[in-house]
């Protein structure tokens, strides 16, 4: 399947580096089985979300400053994985350097460059249908900065639906948070608990295999509540569902 000739930069976020390099790998594969030629600038860190959640603003801007560098001097989209890092890119790097006459408008630039993976399959490359085979049901997870930071809901249940042999469940109150919040889940832990087992249970009654989205931390906490009380269910990033179900289908 080839269906474009250009290149992205691939922004590799912290959790997928240290923890889950197999979803960035399933970026690169599915952006490759495309056509699209990856490129993946070196020195890339941090966002800086977790600083700059936490209140150390000045810390951010240092880590902010340095993913500005690595990314000026490449030219086309940046696809991420990631909708919190996105969203952290696109709306609260501006925040960062309101007033900076040099990085601010650097900031903003690698912001509208910024596309986060399933927004740049659907409406960018105009794909929906891989031709992935996947036998398994599975319930979608809109988290949070996905959701209502960057407006990506349809592009991912498009994708979805277009794998052969998956059967997508619906949850009860699905634009519930999951709790995890980054920062939040360590420093509330109590409440963002409350919140994972509301929409564990969720998860659970829609009888579903899996639990898929595009935000690994999200999937993270999901996965840990899972093990802690000992459920059947799992979660998988859908760059990796639809990577593995791109080989099944070949």
């Amino acid at each position: 399947m080839s269906t474009s000739n250009q290149t992205v930069n691939l922004f590799v976020t912290c959790l997928l580096d240290t923890l889950f390099p197999d979803v960035g790998q399933a970026v690169v594969d599915i952006l490759e089985r495309l056509g699209v030629s990856v490129h993946v600038p070196a020195g890339q860190t941090c966002c800086g979300q977790p600083a700059f959640n936490a209140g150390y603003w000045d810390e951010a801007r240092t880590i902010a400053r340095h993913t500005v560098d690595v990314f000026e001097g490449t030219e086309g989209p940046v696809v991420i994985a990631s909708g919190s890092c996105a969203s952290m890119v696109k709306h609260y790097y501006p925040e960062l350097f309101k007033g900076d006459p040099e990085y601010g408008p650097r900031a903003r630039a690698l912001g509208e460059r910024m596309v986060e993976f399933t927004r740049f399959l659907v409406d960018h490359l105009g794909v929906t249908d891989l031709g992935a085979r996947y036998e398994a049901s599975v319930v979608y997870h809109p988290s949070c900065h996905a959701l209502r930071g960057l407006g990506v809901d349809r592009q991912p249940r498009a994708l979805l639906a277009a794998v052969r042999g998956l059967r997508v469940l619906e949850q009860e109150n699905p634009e519930t948070c999951c709790g995890f919040g980054g920062v939040f889940a360590v420093k509330m832990g109590d409440i963002s608990g409350a919140m994972l087992r509301d929409r564990l249970d969720a998860f659970e009654a829609t009888g579903a295999d899996l639990v898929v989205g595009c935000d690994i931390s999200c999937l993270m906490h999901i996965e840990g509540g899972f093990r802690r009380r000992g459920s059947p269910m799992r979660t998988m990033h859908i760059a990796r569902l639809l990577a593995e179900g791109c080989k099944e289908g070949a």
